[in-house]
């Protein structure tokens, strides 16, 4: 089961397009604000959207619209969410009416989203004079400028793909991802676009995608706040020829080896990304009684601010990860807790048996001085593992949000 890291994103995939203009929702010219995907033929599709009950307009629009299974197109803004806007289903809805009469398709092969502002107006009309643009824009090398037309506060464009083999065919998959900030997420994430030449029903695709959020996006958070317009879609369009995947095997296993290899990967981006950060965080536990618990753990530590701050100021404040298992809700013998820190420049045991342990605060500063952070929680209780990804908290997360609208 061999998955190869590849070069490019969206476009990686066989059948697929995309494209990235600037139309006007964005004050700044040289941004892109409009961002479209393309499969030259009718794809599987399979979304998972946020828990928070209040949603973006797009999302009730893209559930409605992928109902039979299928889609053919992705259409994103940047700058305005299109979240608590009296008429926001219907910008939403005009928005694949006039993309899909643009490319010659039906509204209802359309995936809509957006992000931005929370409760701004979105005016229809700057999407409506660049869609023209953006469906002329479209090309197999367009995945960096829709990565960048789905940017907020994102400081560098998230990109992945890889290479697997299905039934004796190569496939590819790719993704991109836009996520800085308000990122705690329950059932997806941000938002994240992923196609895939892969031939795949689609009922395996939305089975094999619930079950990947568990262990992936389920386990990033930068800040605590699960956004209203969170979103994870996958298109497969079947051009590779392979045999489709409609049912358990060995196939559905490598094809989701190959989905958890691009969404982890965006997520360690977005994680690394987070506003203001200067740290990505990965905290995996061992040893915990079960999946459940090990996640509940490993989220628990990444998400403590005061162990985010400590991270900022590469102190080995040890006692914060204990404390933050033991409110996180993990079944866990404070006893039997062990923790290390790890990063390029070395490894530190700090913690063994729920109590610390004489270690250099010289190496200790010099480990945690590092830009991406390992803590190591051993819980001594069973086989269970996770791993989740977070990032430090510091001075500019507040600069950010201060006038984040303005």
């Amino acid at each position: 089961m061999e998955i190869k890291k590849i070069t490019g994103g969206v476009c990686a995939a066989k059948g697929f397009t995309a494209s990235g203009v600037h139309c006007g929702i964005r004050r700044n010219r040289t941004k892109r604000d409009l961002s479209l995907i393309l499969s030259e033929k009718p794809a599987s599709a399979a979304a998972v959207y946020t828990s928070n009950l209040v949603k973006g307009a797009p999302l009730a629009v893209t559930k409605a619209h992928i109902a039979d299974g299928y889609a053919r197109a992705v259409i994103c803004n940047s700058g305005n969410a299109n979240t608590c806007n009296a008429d926001g289903v219907e910008v939403a809805e005009k928005t694949c009416e006039l993309l899909a009469k643009e490319l010659g398709i039906g509204p209802e092969d359309v995936v809509v989203a957006s992000t931005g502002v929370i409760g701004q107006p979105l005016d229809i009309a700057p999407i409506a004079a660049g869609i023209p643009e953006l469906v002329k824009a479209l090309s197999p090398d367009g995945c960096d400028d829709a990565a960048e037309g789905i940017m907020t506060t994102d400081t560098v464009k998230k990109e992945v793909a890889v290479e697997f083999e299905l039934g004796g065919k190569i496939c590819r998959m790719g993704g991109i991802a836009k996520g800085s900030g308000m990122i705690h997420p329950n059932l997806a994430t941000m938002l994240v676009f992923i196609t895939t030449d892969a031939a795949v029903a689609p009922a395996m695709l939305d089975k094999a995608l619930k079950a990947d959020v568990k262990d992936s996006f389920n386990m990033v958070s930068v800040d605590g706040d699960t956004s209203t317009n969170d979103m994870v879609t996958v298109l497969a369009n079947g051009a590779a020829g392979n045999e489709t995947v409609d049912g358990e095997g060995e196939d559905f296993d490598t094809f989701r080896a190959a989905l958890a290899e691009v969404t982890k990967t965006l997520c360690r981006m977005i994680a690394g990304d987070g506003e203001g950060a200067t740290k990505l965080l990965e905290c995996r536990v061992t040893g915990a009684k079960d999946v459940k618990n090990a996640k509940i753990a490993a989220k628990g530590v990444i998400t403590s601010s005061l162990l985010k701050a400590a991270m900022f100021g590469a102190d080995a404040n040890w006692g914060r990860v204990l404390c933050a298992i033991g409110y996180s809700g993990a079944d866990a013998d404070p006893e039997k807790i062990g923790v290390s820190f790890a990063s390029r420049a070395g490894s530190i045991r700090v913690c063994e048996n729920g109590a610390g342990v004489e270690f250099s605060e010289e190496l200790a500063k010099k480990i945690l001085s590092e830009d991406e952070i390992l803590i190591q929680v051993s819980l001594g209780d069973g086989e269970g593992e996770a791993a989740a990804w977070g990032c430090d908290l510091t001075y500019d997360y507040v600069k950010i949000n201060g006038d984040y609208r303005t």
